[in-house]
């Protein structure tokens, strides 16, 4: 498929070369390298290509947290406000992205807690999240949505409950390399990497395989759902498979952007019940 949509595209600027016009591609807004000629979906996340999709540009984002003195063990309301880069007005209309306008990725700094939650915009153009922090920390929150008329944007805050001073530079974690088959709720997965020491900057292919796949469905619009974090909470990567049809075999592609050591997330859907699982990669860099 992506072989016929490249064919397809170059074809298209030959043609339009020829004819002293503008080519027009459509791109998908989630996985640019996917591109056409003509109006489409996108293999990968079935999101509708875009005509000329601008380049990316980034929205500022303005996190509040009730009570301002984050409490760990009890209850907490996240407020996401989303700015226009170029105006300074807040925006109103966002797109639907795997069934939903937000997703959140919490991850504690030890790596040892992890959420994927969606909250949800009120008629004043606030996301807002009800949520509990599990424990005293640091902790990194991945914001994921796609404003109308812009592109889709992944933005990183950075929280810390009340009377936790530990410097996130003094509490980096040492995670020991992890990739034995780990056991969801009602599956277990395992993992094989190509090349199997994944290189900073170089593509890495991860090879997914699910037992059982019988039951196996489609988590908020994806067969599954990807997030890598490094271990300084630095660097984070949200994906969904490059090759998946609903069997026991998936394959993403990574470009791990340094070297460090990941930890890395996928979440499944088996029988209506979500399945979480970890693994921990180290990366090295190009010698």
């Amino acid at each position: 498929m992506h072989r016929l949509l490249c064919c397809l595209f170059v074809a298209s600027l030959l043609a339009a070369a020829l004819c002293g016009q503008p080519a027009i591609e459509f791109i998908c807004p989630m996985d640019r390298e996917v591109r056409s000629p003509t109006p489409g979906k996108c293999p990968r996340c079935g999101m509708a290509l875009v005509a000329n999709l601008p380049e990316p540009l980034e929205y500022p984002v303005d996190l509040r947290v009730n009570p301002p003195r984050i409490p760990s063990g009890q209850p907490i309301t996240l407020e996401f406000r989303i700015a226009d880069p170029q105006s300074g007005a807040a925006v109103k209309q966002f797109e639907i992205v795997h069934e939903k306008l937000f997703h959140l990725f919490i991850v504690s700094q030890d790596l040892q807690y992890f959420a994927h939650v969606h909250p949800q915009l009120d008629a004043g153009s606030v996301f807002r999240l009800e949520t509990e922090l599990p424990k005293p920390s640091t902790y990194r929150l991945l914001a994921d949505f796609y404003p109308t008329g812009g592109t889709p944007q992944l933005v990183p805050k950075t929280i810390t409950t009340a009377g936790y001073t530990t410097p996130l530079e003094a509490a980096i974690p040492h995670l020991a390399p992890d990739l034995q088959p780990q056991h969801g709720q009602n599956l277990a997965v395992e993992l094989k990497l190509d090349p199997p020491q994944p290189i900073a900057g170089k593509k890495t292919m991860l090879f997914v395989h699910v037992t059982p796949a019988e039951g196996l469905e489609p988590y908020i619009g994806a067969w599954a759902h990807l997030l890598a974090a490094s271990n300084d909470l630095v660097d984070t990567i949200h994906d969904h498979p490059f090759i998946a049809d609903g069997g026991s075999e998936m394959q993403f592609n990574i470009f791990f952007p340094r070297e460090a050591t990941y930890r890395v997330w996928i979440q499944f859907q088996r029988k209506g019940v979500v399945n979480t699982v970890a693994f921990t990669i180290p990366v090295t860099a190009l010698r």
